[in-house]
């Protein structure tokens, strides 16, 4: 199965969160906004050195962003404003929709969202 791990999926994972072992072998799709993000709080905590594993083998899953998707992610913060959803997070959940994809996420602003998959 294919999902679009979002930063938070990816954290989990790192983490060996035991919520996400059934995506342990799931085929990853992402984006580098994520990837940057994951990274940023894994390096808070770890040292680069494992910071740097990680980040190599999360970079051959990271998708090139096509440009309609921005005004789309644009829209969906607009709409969703009282969620408060981040704009790496809005861009996931466009990438996945367009991928026909789920977005894989921990995030309970994405409940009762349509093609989420909310693991804690």
């Amino acid at each position: 199965m294919k999902y679009f791990f979002d930063s938070y999926a990816l954290i989990e994972i790192f983490k060996g969160s035991h919520s996400y072992y059934l995506y342990a072998d799931a085929e990853i799709v992402t984006a580098y906004f994520n990837l940057y993000e994951t990274y940023y709080h894994i390096r808070k905590e770890k040292t680069e050195e494992e910071s740097e594993e990680f980040f190599k083998s999360i970079q051959p899953f990271c998708i090139a962003l096509k440009f309609s998707w921005l005004k789309e992610t644009t829209e969906m913060r607009l709409k969703m404003k009282k969620k408060n959803f981040s704009y790496v997070d809005c861009l996931g959940y466009i990438i996945a929709k367009n991928s026909n994809i789920k977005f894989l996420t921990g995030d309970r602003q994405f409940k009762h969202i349509d093609n989420v998959e909310l693991v804690r």
